[in-house]
């Protein structure tokens, strides 16, 4: 991995965990008003949790894409692949 790459990854895990961060204050407070007013977590898409649902989702996808479909995916797929032995099929 050279220099803009790794700088370019860094940036990307460095967005990522303060998103993380702040969905997590963000729900902490959310769990903690509604269980303080009503005494159990009720879905609702008013009280917003709705948009937290939605916004974990989009968390866990930019999570699947930083740590599983890296640059090194990218990059040991295409390997994997030419590695395989592709001989023909004689009759």
């Amino acid at each position: 991995m050279d220099y803009n790459n790794a700088h370019k990854r860094v940036n990307e895990l460095k967005k990522f965990y303060k998103h993380l961060a702040w969905f997590a204050i963000i729900v902490g407070i959310s769990v903690i008003n509604n269980y303080s007013g009503h005494g159990s977590f009720h879905l609702s898409l008013f009280n917003g949790s709705v948009l937290l649902l939605i916004w974990g989702a989009v968390l866990a996808m930019k999570a699947v894409k930083l740590f599983i479909f890296n640059s090194d995916w990218e990059k040991r797929i295409p390997e994997e692949e030419l590695k395989k032995d592709k001989t023909p099929i004689n009759f």
